[in-house]
């Protein structure tokens, strides 16, 4: 990869305003009416050798997905095995920003990301975008017989997201589910005790993601660069209909309805995965429900604190709550029958519950490893994809999980506790009333 490039902090690159919107790439598609010249219809992709280099693009160059997302590669690649070899963004500012890092010629640089995916010398693809577009862009990578590491949440709705599980399970692609605590190795360690029995019978599991931010969380900087001639909007937007132009609206979107769920998805994400991979065999949820309120920042549409509980077909419930607002959180444990696992940073302790204590002796792991890094989640990713292994983020474990967070949603939105069929897929109120997913368009 040669010599490592200088990055910028999030916070530095936020407060650049001064690149000139001249930066806008020669050879630019202008939108999405322009022709393309790949036939449709599924790509069967590269067959890639243990040994082969995995050729990359880059989807959505905000924060994850530049300082997360391309910076791992740029800085791991060759350790990987693996480069950069375009970049996709629709405000050109990031998107130089991104072409520049790599060092690619303007060629290699798109405002839509459909002519990336056209590219057979890409093997994977990285999106970072939105949550609305994960599913389009995932769904559309898939039928180009590309390996995909998509950013949580899976999807903004259930619906697209059970349509983009189908759709990985008829490829033979890899898809990982970008929350990196998927492959922290505390979780793994404590899949083998449960599964080894230790516990019992899974009871009770319970987490939490907690933040204050005093000015509201998600309230990013507007940089003034970013204007009508340096975003092409309609390329942005997609499918959320009637929303006019708006920095606000790119910058701060987790606050919207429209683009995200707010806590539930953006933050507890990452702590429904983890417990569910913890207990062994993710199941789908069977009730769900869940409150929130917005009481001290009424600026967005998501609550500004949350709880949210889960109950399984095996008889485990989970508990998760998240804030903005206040930063004391819960423990990280999971009860079972016989015994109680607590988590550490990076560390297991299993108890034996009292009645128990005579047939079973504490134990305790610590400085399990691997640490919780974007790296080591982006390693499993491309390792999984040589050789066949199946990603700690899987699908079946993504769609377990993120059905409990699009039921926690619409609980919170529509008032009610909501029931799942696994089997028919529907979803169903305590009276017995079928509901619908909501969906873009829908606020109630």
């Amino acid at each position: 990869m040669g010599k490592k490039k200088p990055f910028q902090t999030r916070r530095d690159f936020m407060k650049r305003s001064a690149v000139a919107a001249g930066g806008i790439l020669a050879g630019q598609p202008p939108s999405l009416s322009r022709p393309r010249t790949r036939p449709t219809g599924p790509s069967p992709g590269r067959v890639i050798g243990a040994n082969e280099r995995i050729t990359v693009g880059f989807i959505g160059l905000g924060w994850q997905g530049f300082d997360g997302h391309l910076a791992t590669i740029l800085e791991h690649g060759a350790e990987f095995n693996a480069v950069g070899a375009a970049v996709c963004e629709p405000w050109t500012l990031r998107l130089e920003r991104a072409r520049a890092a790599v060092g690619l010629p303007g060629a290699d640089a798109y405002t839509d990301y459909r002519y990336l995916l056209d590219r057979n010398d890409i093997d994977a693809v990285f999106i970072g975008t939105p949550d609305y577009w994960h599913a389009p862009i995932a769904m559309a990578a898939l039928d180009a017989g590309k390996h995909v590491y998509c950013e949580k949440p899976l999807t903004r709705y259930l619906g697209e997201a059970l349509d983009l599980h189908d759709r990985v399970v008829a490829s033979n692609r890899v898809v990982q589910i970008g929350s990196q605590y998927c492959s922290e190795g505390k979780w793994h360690r404590a899949a083998e005790l449960v599964a080894a029995g230790k516990i019992g019978a899974p009871v009770l599991a319970q987490a939490s993601y907690m933040r204050n931010v005093p000015d509201g969380e998600w309230n990013y900087e507007i940089d003034p660069a970013l204007t009508r001639e340096t975003l092409d909007w309609r390329l942005w937007v997609g499918p959320v209909p009637d929303r006019p132009f708006s920095p606000d609206d790119y910058f701060r979107w987790k606050k919207y309805h429209p683009y995200g769920a707010g806590i539930v998805s953006n933050l507890l994400t990452h702590r429904i995965l983890p417990l569910m991979l913890a207990i062994g065999k993710p199941e789908f949820p069977k009730s769900v429900a869940c409150l929130g309120s917005k009481k001290i920042t009424p600026d967005r549409d998501i609550p500004d604190n949350t709880q949210l509980i889960a109950e399984f077909p095996s008889g485990l419930s989970i508990v998760v709550v998240g804030s903005t607002v206040n930063e004391v959180g819960l423990p990280q444990i999971i009860r079972g029958h016989e015994g109680t696992l607590y988590f550490g940073g990076n560390s297991v302790e299993l108890r034996p519950e009292r009645p128990f204590a005579d047939l079973a002796d504490p134990e305790l792991y610590e400085n399990v490893e691997p640490v919780v890094s974007v790296k080591n989640h982006v390693a499993d990713w491309l390792g999984a994809i040589r050789n066949g292994n199946t990603p700690t983020g899987n699908i079946d474990l993504a769609i377990k999980g993120h059905t409990v967070v699009c039921l926690a949603e619409m609980s919170q939105r529509l008032g009610e506790m909501l029931h799942f069929d696994a089997e028919t897929r529907t979803i169903t109120t305590g009276s017995g009333r079928t509901i619908e997913p909501i969906s873009h368009g829908t606020l109630t």
